[in-house]
């Protein structure tokens, strides 16, 4: 099941769209009637497609979700992951679920998270919302669930390569999330000068596709910006952020213009590092710990890239109720969703959580009407 980035479809197909209206522009005279009968077929088909998107959202409404419960299941404990817990109880509270459960017993060891998803199974759970811990085995994990029958979603991560066996995966683009995030720092560098990335776990892919993201925006300044060091492996606990920021900018805080950190407790370091020091260094962080947004307002950082988790849990559970329930079934199983990334800075940061409210429910919306049959 190839999982298929649905933003690089939706563009591709306006790209041809476009071409298709060129064409169509520059026939001759003589193909009014024909327009004229083209345009009428086509008001007929949007008229036809309005009706099924319009069925489609009505049955998944009617659908009773009253004896379903999600079980919301993290690699290990992580502040990244809380705000699944609100979003989880949001779906239970709107769509009238009969609960969810949050499991973050895991440990980071794909093993015990196993052991985990089993009792849960076990004790009657049936849909399964998880960030697995290890991107290059989950999938044998979302085949024996899917085999079992239960829904499934892979939440906040996506199974390494090109196959996801889940139902679906809703998850932040962490590689568009990082570009944009290295974008917007190298801005307040004045488009020069010396960057550093301080991120997660190295064999995590999602870190790797941030690294790429990182040296894409670099690499697009022609050789006026350069990576100063990446530092890999400082997301375990804060402690441990904290000790690799310190030991930075101890040795090298001189020679670093601007730190973008694409990982939670990175980023809390380094805000909180560049404060105690006073060195003049911009920095892009990533999520929205209250130290963070303070610091924005403040103007101690310049700005932070804000995650979804609260859509993950939320849409989440929506979907995996609508499959659980056997009133709907996915369009193209193991889909890819964007959960969105949000650029905050001191313009926006009261406003941002309103633009990703607004995304959210756009992103049910289309799963609503797009990605899942229902009847």
């Amino acid at each position: 099941m190839s999982m298929i980035n649905r933003r690089l479809r939706t563009a591709t197909a306006t790209v041809l769209c476009a071409g298709l209206l060129l064409t169509a522009c520059g026939g001759g005279g003589d193909s009014s009637d024909d327009a004229s009968d083209d345009a009428g077929t086509d008001e007929a088909g949007a008229e036809a497609e309005e009706e099924e998107e319009e069925s489609t959202d009505d049955a998944a409404d009617d659908v009773d979700f009253s004896s379903i419960e999600v079980a919301l299941i993290p690699g290990g404990a992580h502040p990244y992951f809380q705000p699944w817990q609100d979003g989880g109880q949001a779906a239970v509270d709107e769509f009238g679920l009969a609960g969810y459960t949050f499991n973050e017993t895991g440990e980071w060891d794909q093993t015990r998270q196993n052991a985990a998803i089993d009792s849960l199974a076990a004790q009657g759970y049936r849909s399964f919302g998880i960030f697995g811990v290890s991107p290059t085995d989950i999938n044998t994990t979302f085949s024996n669930l899917k085999a079992e029958g239960f829904a499934v979603a892979s939440l906040a991560s996506c199974p390494e390569g090109d196959e996801n066996e889940a139902d679906f995966c809703l998850s932040t683009d962490t590689g568009e999330a990082a570009y944009l995030a290295a974008v917007a720092v190298i801005e307040q560098m004045g488009g020069e000068g010396n960057l550093v990335h301080l991120t997660g776990n190295a064999v995590d892919s999602n870190t790797q596709r941030r690294i790429d993201g990182v040296s894409r925006a670099i690499d697009e300044t022609d050789g006026a910006v350069s990576l100063l060091t990446t530092i890999t492996d400082i997301d375990t606990d804060l402690q441990t952020a904290q000790h690799a920021v310190s030991d930075l900018l101890a040795a090298q805080g001189d020679e670093v213009d601007g730190i973008v950190t694409t990982a939670f407790n990175p980023a809390v370091a380094a805000t909180r590092g560049v404060e105690e020091t006073g060195l003049d260094i911009k920095v892009i962080a990533i999520d929205d710990d209250s130290t963070i947004l303070d610091a924005i307002r403040e103007g101690t950082i310049s700005g932070t890239v804000a995650q979804n988790p609260w859509g993950q849990g939320y849409v989440g559970s929506w979907v995996l109720a609508a499959l659980d329930s056997g009133a709907c079934t996915m369009n193209e199983p193991g889909l890819y969703v964007d959960s969105g990334s949000f650029l905050v800075t001191q313009e926006n940061v009261e406003t941002y959580d309103e633009e990703r409210q607004a995304a959210s429910m756009s992103i049910l919306e289309d799963f609503q009407n797009e990605y899942l049959s229902c009847s």
